[in-house]
C-alpha cells in the first residue's frame, strides 16, 4: 500500500467509525421505523447535517475530496460530535493527503534525551519521574521512576509501554491494576502518533507487531479512538507498597518535541507521599547494600 492509500485509508476509517458511533437519535433524526444496515448515520444523513451533498462527502470520507474549507470540516465535526483530539486528529489526517504534506517528511521520533534532560531528571529525587517519547518508549528514569516502573523495566528487548501491555499482559496486569482503561488509553495515545508519524519506521513496526501478536490490541486499534498523552491518575500494585493511585502531570521537553517528562506528584502528608517516602527509602538502602557488596573483598 502507497503512501497516498495508507492516507486515505485512515481519512476513511476514522470517519466510519465515528459515524458508527453516533445514532439518528443522538444526532436529532426522526426514527424511521426501517431496518437499518449500518450502526450509526449513514453517509447521507452526515451529508444532510453538515449541509454538503452526499456525493461530497463520500468522495471525502474515502480520502478523495482534498482540500477541504475549514467550514465544512467543522459542520462535518459537529454531526459526528468529535471532541477536541478527535477534531485535531481529523485535521492532521486531512491535512496528509495535500501534496505539500507528503513532500514534507516528518523527523523520526527520537529515542535519546538530551545531557540536560538526564542532568534534571537526577536532580528530582523525592518523587519518580520518567521520560517516554511520543512512541510510548520509556528513554529515562530517576532512581524512584525506576522502583516504580520495575516490572516494565524488567523486560527483554525495547522497553516501550504499549509492547510490556500487549504482549506481557500477565505482568501488566499485576503492575497496573485499571489495565482496561490503561490499555485503552496507550493505543488511543499511539493513534494520534500514527497520524502525526505515519512513515516512522519504528512506530510503524511496532503497531505491526502489536495487531500481530495481541488481540486486545487489535481490538482497540480497530476502534479507531484517539486521545492526547494529558496529566491524570494512575494506579500501580507495587510489591513493597501495595496499591496506590498516583497523580501525573506530563511536562513536553522543548528539545525534542515528542518526549515528554512524566512526574508524579503526591500531595505532601497523603498515604500516597508517604508510600513514595517509603519507596524511596527501600530504593536508597538496596542501592547502598549493593555498593557496599560490590567494595568488599572476596573473602571466598
Amino acid at each position: 500500500m502507497d503512501e497516498n492509500e495508507e492516507a486515505r485509508t485512515a481519512v476513511r476509517e476514522f470517519l466510519s467509525s465515528r459515524r458508527d458511533r453516533v445514532s439518528p437519535g443522538d444526532a436529532g433524526l426522526p426514527s424511521t421505523g426501517t431496518r437499518r444496515r449500518v450502526k450509526g448515520l449513514r453517509r447521507e444523513e452526515v451529508a444532510l447535517l453538515a449541509g454538503i451533498s452526499p456525493e461530497y462527502y463520500i468522495r471525502l470520507e474515502r480520502g478523495r475530496a482534498t482540500g477541504p474549507s475549514p467550514g465544512v470540516v467543522e459542520s462535518i465535526a459537529a454531526v459526528l460530535q468529535l471532541d477536541d483530539d478527535e477534531r485535531a486528529h481529523l485535521d492532521r489526517l486531512l491535512t496528509a493527503l495535500t501534496p505539500e504534506a507528503r513532500k514534507r517528511r516528518k523527523p523520526a521520533i527520537t529515542a535519546t534525551i538530551s545531557p540536560g534532560i538526564r542532568v534534571l531528571l537526577d536532580s528530582i529525587n523525592h518523587l519518580p519521574a520518567v521520560v517516554f517519547n511520543s512512541r510510548l518508549d520509556l528513554l529515562a528514569a530517576n532512581d524512584l521512576g525506576r522502583a516504580l516502573y520495575a516490572p516494565l523495566l524488567d523486560t527483554d528487548g525495547p522497553v516501550n509501554t504499549a509492547r510490556f501491555m500487549f504482549l506481557d499482559e500477565h505482568a501488566a496486569r499485576g503492575l497496573f491494576p485499571e489495565w482496561e482503561r490503561i490499555a485503552a488509553d496507550t493505543v488511543s495515545i499511539l493513534r494520534i502518533e500514527a497520524g502525526r508519524h505515519p512513515d516512522d519506521p519504528e512506530l510503524v513496526a511496532l503497531i505491526g507487531q502489536l495487531s500481530t501478536r495481541s488481540h486486545a490490541f487489535r481490538t482497540r486499534w480497530a476502534a479507531n479512538d484517539v486521545k492526547t498523552h494529558r496529566a491524570g491518575t494512575k494506579a500501580f500494585q507495587h510489591p513493597l507498597i501495595g496499591r496506590l493511585t498516583l497523580p501525573f502531570e506530563n511536562l513536553t521537553i522543548d528539545t525534542a518535541a515528542d518526549q515528554v517528562m512524566t512526574v508524579f506528584t503526591p500531595q505532601p502528608g497523603s498515604p500516597e507521599h508517604d508510600a513514595i517516602r517509603l519507596l524511596a527509602s527501600w530504593n536508597a538502602h538496596t542501592s547502598d547494600q549493593t555498593e557496599t557488596e560490590r567494595k568488599s573483598p572476596d573473602r571466598s
